[in-house]
């Protein structure tokens, strides 16, 4: 019996250290799987941000000495697109920074009455959210360091450098200090006579009119942008001429002198080698200034090509689609058409094309009574607009298609009832609306003065006159004339060619990398619509 007790006894103490082996094996098991399963370390987001843009600020560094020494102007403008990015994650520090470095190497072109660089760094504003007694107290996380670049530096970095102060204050809605950094960026850009400096030129010209343009003071600067349009065009600057055009035409317009834009556009001609967010912005001038010239078709047409040629990202250049969008309305209205629903739909724009919605509902129908009704709560927006004078031509629009669907409803109607569907002042005024709409054509119909009612003339079957033919054979002529067109541009390789042809992998990756530099130069330059 003992024997049998000392056994039971040393097989439950080798239950036991079984049982707390197998407890540790499942307790490292599970600690190893913890370890697997817990990801490294993040780089903080701040840190990463910082890191992207100070890379971005010393690739552009080394793109802008390149340029130089090479005597490309291409090159800057990719730096220059390259603000876009900039201007969201840019830094007091990194920016204060970049302004020190860029002084640092003294070149020939000095000038003592010039900003030094202690003005523009104070002129940096703050930081979004202050930094406390804490956070300076940290060390920092990432070193802020630019390449060394051969000294002396050239005025390139300089103008790179004072831009980038100009566009960050531009986006702080600092009204003042912008202005007074443009015009010291301006002035010393005008000393000197350098196509690598035509990008910095033309970008600074642009903030120097906005700058003018939110103090309110937007005529003054006027005479000086003729000069540097005259400038531009003896220099051969298609950047800087594409620009200023722009910034004159948004100036006179500004202030209504409609005569004077026209004759400058008569007197100019935009470069043909232009960049594609300028010519967008030139085509919503040239359809504005159409457009009060009663031009209609041709007005259309120019702004559905800016709205074409605007980023078609959704976030992207709203205020410009948005006022396109607005003044194409209205011309096509005018034009007596009415715009397709969807145009209304876009999800970004749904919102602040409503009251223009009304506008077209009013139109459409015919009802005089809401279309003032619209004109009257929505007068402010349209004043603010510069739509309200073409929105009043509106009116007799209105009384056209109101004259068409009585004329359709009744064949013999009253001036009176007339008046009062219409919504007319007296049976005189509306004996004359159907006059000009019988002379117009909108209606077919004779006048009874003597009893004072309109009636109107039986129509005759479309299909019983020779309309539809002459329509089908003008669809035929058109579409034999496009289908010999295109045989004549046809073009068959040569047979010599096919022996040298190239893999199509290779060719496929070389289209490839065509469309891609074709996107970088289309793109980034969003920031000059407004």
């Amino acid at each position: 019996m003992p024997e049998d007790t000392k056994g039971k006894k040393e097989a439950e103490s080798k239950d036991v250290e079984m049982k707390d082996a197998d407890e540790k094996k499942d307790k490292e098991g599970k600690d190893a799987k913890k370890e697997k399963e817990e990801p490294p370390p993040k780089t903080p987001r701040t840190r990463l941000k910082q890191m992207i843009l100070l890379e971005t600020i010393a690739q552009n560094l080394k793109t802008i000495a390149a340029g130089v020494t090479a005597g490309d102007p291409r090159v800057m403008g990719r730096v220059l697109r390259s603000f876009a990015q900039l201007r969201r994650t840019m830094e007091p520090e990194v920016l204060k920074a970049l302004l020190e470095d860029s002084f640092a190497g003294k070149y020939e072109f000095v000038d003592p009455a010039r900003p030094n660089k202690a003005q523009y760094i104070a002129a940096v504003p703050p930081a979004d959210v202050e930094m406390t007694d804490a956070d300076k107290a940290k060390p920092k996380e990432v070193e802020i360091k630019f390449p060394q670049l051969s000294k002396p530096y050239p005025p390139e970095l300089e103008a790179y450098a004072v831009l980038s102060l100009v566009v960050k204050l531009s986006d702080k809605n600092e009204k003042e200090k912008s202005l007074e950094t443009a015009s010291a960026l301006v002035l010393f850009l005008k000393t000197l006579n350098r196509r690598t400096l035509d990008f910095f030129n033309a970008r600074a010209y642009f903030y120097l009119s906005l700058a003018y343009e939110r103090c309110g003071r937007l005529s003054e600067i006027r005479p000086e942008l003729l000069a540097a349009y005259r400038s531009a065009c003896l220099r051969h600057d298609q950047m800087g001429q594409a620009t200023l055009l722009n910034l004159l035409l948004r100036n006179y317009l500004a202030y209504n002198l409609y005569d004077q834009a026209l004759k400058l556009v008569s007197k100019t001609s935009f470069p043909e080698s232009r960049p594609n967010m300028q010519y967008a912005r030139y085509l919503f001038y040239i359809g504005q200034i159409k457009a009060v010239q009663l031009e209609y078709s041709d007005s259309h047409s120019k702004l559905m090509q800016a709205i074409r040629k605007a980023p078609q990202t959704a976030s992207v250049a709203l205020g410009f689609k948005l006022a396109a969008s607005k003044l194409a309305i209205v011309v096509e209205l005018l034009m007596g058409g009415i715009p397709e629903r969807s145009f209304f739909m876009q999800k970004e724009l749904k919102e602040q094309l409503r009251p223009y919605y009304a506008i077209t509902q009013a139109v459409r129908s015919g009802d005089l009574h809401a279309f003032k009704e619209c004109t009257k709560t929505y007068e402010a927006l349209f004043k603010k607009d510069k739509t309200l004078t073409l929105i009043n031509r509106l009116r007799y629009n209105v009384i056209k298609t109101g004259l068409r669907s009585i004329s359709l409803a009744y064949s013999k109607i009253s001036l009176q009832d007339i008046c009062t569907k219409l919504g007319l002042e007296s049976p005189q005024d509306a004996a004359g609306v159907v006059a000009k709409a019988v002379v117009d054509g909108v209606i077919d119909a004779t006048i009874d003065y003597d009893q004072q009612f309109v009636k109107s003339n039986q129509k005759l079957d479309l299909y019983h006159s020779c309309e539809p033919q002459k329509a089908l054979h003008k669809r035929i002529a058109f579409c034999l004339q496009m289908h010999n067109d295109a045989v004549k541009a046809m073009a068959y390789p040569d047979e010599n060619d096919n022996k040298d042809a190239e893999d199509p992998e290779e060719k496929r990756e070389r289209e490839k990398r065509e469309l891609a530099n074709i996107e970088d130069e289309e793109g980034g330059d969003d920031d000059m619509i407004i």
